[in-house]
């Protein structure tokens, strides 16, 4: 199937090269930008109307239209927020021409452009792939005033979310350490605040999100399960403009503006929690408890030439907890992320682009706990440093390939201790420990082709490898998917993928503290590899106003890992021999229905699913359930403009609930020491009950009005939020106890989140 995969690529490179010289054509390439603030614009349409093709911007603003030669076309440039232009070409030579879109602030006058909205969830070969509008997140329901591009992750089909209130996100029977979470390239590996209810994501701050979760393209590679792309703002570079904003535990502020206009820009954005001041003097004497973090995004942008372009990005965030009690109970975690990025663009001619960066990445996890005359520290860090470099070319309207290479540079430190609190309560030297490094790198093409008026295709290879001193891996991955047009406004696509990992995520299974920690593949710890087929259908309808669509999936993982029940991290970080291996399946159906336009705007997703994993070494052998093993999932998401001041959103939620694991009887042991209540549990099958079923109504209103300060005008907002709505009391986890009664263990349910009223002031001038 290698082989073939390439040959077919060339083989039908070839066909298109040689009609792209039997026909004489002329380029329309260019760049798509607000018009206020000269931003590029990701992923919006180019349409030419006589041909009913198109195509859309990367991620930089880009396009290119390679087109037989005519007297005229008619071009309709669109953008998802902003007023279409429509533009008339007359060709007599190659044209570059750039456009600037103008936000269409008033929601209650749609424009309407008859059968020329994008249809790109159709037309394209690509699938598994949703695009999130920046601009839409701000208007949903919020916890605590504090808006979260992963909370909205969970609403869409074939995610599901972890525990209540948390951002934590699993796709297609996948663990977290399966997601890809890029922020301008660079890899975030722990994208949470707060333990996981806030992501580190500063909504105010971001460009473009997009998720793909199946059907991936051979420029993306390193996870099994999904790929989250988020792009930072530019920067406005036309004027100076800030914005801000306070809710009930952060604040935020953001200034952007140029540095020479039209050449160049920045955006600094920042936010911090203050929780930690507002719960000090609520604080028992001789007890100390601690939190906040902050996140800070700054973007530089420099427009070199006519043909070239440089960005510089940066992001740090950090998260401080401290818990202290009289009775010597004492924990203290930091844990945070930082990461920057250095890209240039090229422009060789109308045809090929050249994105090449140098990015850099950091992640840290130290923990401290003191509890029964004991001190335990766990510290683990991943340095990285990487260059890619990738070309687009654009032959013809029926072309597009993609090539490129990516290298990194991994440095892993961990170390654990335990010891004797009598013993000195010494630290660890973070700076002593040991380093191991770990190289990896990929080359990969991907070739989209429109072989005919109904048929198109994405097929791609990509080579990884991972090598250190020990052990070296060298894979091979196909990547396929077809798209069968079988009307104007509907399709169907077909995929295969096969991916390979070469670090795992493992849970420390006495999770009182969140001792999670990366390692990577070893001799014994093999690369994670899996293997998804895809099927859909999709159709838009009425003039692209609405687009729906049904997916089936089938997805095998291999080489998975976990700590075998009750274990605990050793000081010696070299784990293998304590780990257990196993495979996964997951195979699911899921139906997505959006809106895009009007007063009413939103989606309605579900997901039948079911995952099961099995391991030698767990259950006696046999297949249990995943622990996010779900089989129904709905999410409702609605935004309804009342009037040009007021908007209301709402989102509903229900999923089944998770599995865990239930005892069946119970030991009674005299002086059980640290066994709870003096009793061995006894158990007969991992994961063997359900927690109950979660349902969550959230609800806002926001209200937008332009008011005045000093006799300068700036925008103002409110936003009035209520989290769980009708206060149901979601399981967040359960606990044992022996009911004397019955003599017997029992399960009782935890829930953590009530009913949440929260307010917000947001402020742009």
């Amino acid at each position: 199937m290698k082989t073939s995969s390439i040959s077919i690529v060339f083989l039908l490179s070839g066909l298109l090269s040689y009609e792209s010289v039997a026909q004489k054509k002329y380029t329309l390439s260019g760049t798509m930008k607000d018009s206020q603030t000269g931003e590029a614009l990701i992923g919006a349409t180019v349409y030419i109307t006589s041909m009913r093709k198109g195509t859309t911007t990367n991620n930089y603003g880009f396009y290119s239209l390679t087109l037989p030669m005519q007297d005229s076309i008619a071009v309709v440039f669109s953008y998802l927020g902003y007023q279409p232009q429509i533009k008339k070409i007359y060709f007599n030579n190659n044209l570059e021409l750039d456009i600037e879109l103008v936000l269409n602030e008033d929601v209650l006058d749609e424009v309407v452009i008859e059968a020329q909205r994008s249809d790109e969830n159709v037309q394209r070969a690509q699938m598994g792939v949703i695009d999130i509008p920046v601009t839409r997140i701000s208007e949903l329901p919020v916890i605590l005033g504090e808006t979260d591009i992963l909370k909205v992750v969970q609403l869409l089909p074939g995610v599901q979310s972890g525990n209540e209130g948390t951002t934590g996100f699993f796709v297609r029977g996948g663990n977290t350490d399966q997601n890809l979470v890029q922020l301008d390239e660079a890899t975030v590996y722990n994208p949470n605040h707060l333990f996981g209810l806030f992501s580190t994501f500063n909504s105010r701050a971001l460009n473009n999100v997009t998720l793909i979760k199946g059907g991936f393209p051979a420029q993306y590679g390193g996870r099994l399960s999904s790929i989250l792309d988020v792009t930072m703002k530019e920067g406005n570079n036309r004027e100076v403009r800030g914005s801000g904003g306070i809710g009930l535990i952060t604040s935020h502020l953001s200034l952007e503006g140029p540095l020479r206009k039209e050449k160049a820009s920045f955006i600094v954005s920042g936010r911090r929690t203050y929780i930690d001041l507002l719960a000090r003097p609520f604080t028992a004497k001789g007890n100390r408890s601690n939190y906040h973090f902050y996140d800070i995004n700054a973007k530089l942008n420099w427009q070199a030439g006519a043909n070239d372009k440089l960005y510089l990005s940066y992001f740090t965030g950090r998260d401080n907890a401290e818990y202290k009690e009289t009775v010597g109970i004492f924990y203290k975690i930091l844990f945070g992320n930082s990461t920057a990025t250095l890209r240039w663009n090229h422009l060789f001619g109308q045809k090929l682009f050249l994105n090449t960066s140098v990015i850099y990445n950091q992640y840290d996890q130290n923990i401290e706990t003191v509890q029964n005359n004991s001190f335990s520290q766990v510290f683990s860090g991943i340095n990285n440093i990487s260059a890619k470099t990738e070309f687009q070319y654009l032959p013809n309207l029926h072309h597009s390939i993609r090539f490129g290479a990516h290298y990194t540079n991994h440095e892993f430190l961990s170390k654990g201790k335990t010891e004797a609190q009598s013993s000195g309560n010494q630290s660890l030297n973070i700076g002593s420990i040991p380093s191991k490094y770990f190289d990896e790198l990929a080359f990969y093409v991907n070739d989209e082709i429109n072989i005919s008026e109904n048929v198109s295709t994405s097929l791609g290879i990509r080579a990884p490898a991972f090598i250190s001193n020990k052990v070296e891996y060298f894979r091979i991955e196909p990547r396929a998917t077809l798209k069968v047009s079988v009307t104007p406004t509907s399709s169907i696509k077909g995929s295969y993928t096969l991916m390979n990992q070469f670090l795992h995520l493992v849970p420390s299974s006495t999770a009182s503290v969140p001792t999670n920690v990366w390692v990577p593949s070893s001799l014994r710890t093999k690369p994670q590899l899996s293997e998804q087929f895809a099927l859909g259908y999709f159709n838009n309808f009425d003039q692209n106003k609405y687009e729906a669509s049904i997916e089936f999936y089938y997805k095998t993982m291999d080489n998975q890992v976990l700590f075998p029940a009750g274990n605990q991290l050793v000081e010696n970080f070299d784990v293998d021999t304590a780990l257990v291996y196993g495979k996964g399946w997951s195979k699911g159906v899921e139906f997505f229905l959006r809106k895009n336009t009007g007063r009413l705007t939103g989606w309605i997703s579900y997901t039948l699913s079911k995952t099961d994993q099995q391991f030698a070494d767990l259950n006696f052998g046999q297949k249990f359930p995943f622990q996010y093993d779900r089989r129904h999932s709905v999410s409702l998401v609605g935004t309804y403009s009342l009037n040009k001041r007021w908007t209301l959103s709402s989102v509903f939620v229900y999923s089944s609930g998770n599995a865990f694991t239930l005892p069946v009887g119970r030991i009674n042991v005299a002086n059980g020491g640290s066994l709870f209540e003096g009793n061995y549990f006894i158990y007969e099958g991992k994961n063997n009950a359900r927690l109950p079923s979660y349902h969550r109504l959230d609800f806002s209103a926001t209200y937008k009005k332009r008011r005045k300060i000093f006799g300068k005008e700036y925008d103002s907002e409110w936003i009035f939020s209520f989290y769980n709505l009708y206060s149901r009391s979601n399981p967040y986890f359960v606990y044992l106890y022996v009911d004397h009664n019955e003599n017997k263990p029992k399960a009782k349910q935890v829930s953590l989140l009530p009913i949440i009223p929260s307010v917000s002031y947001n402020f742009k001038f």
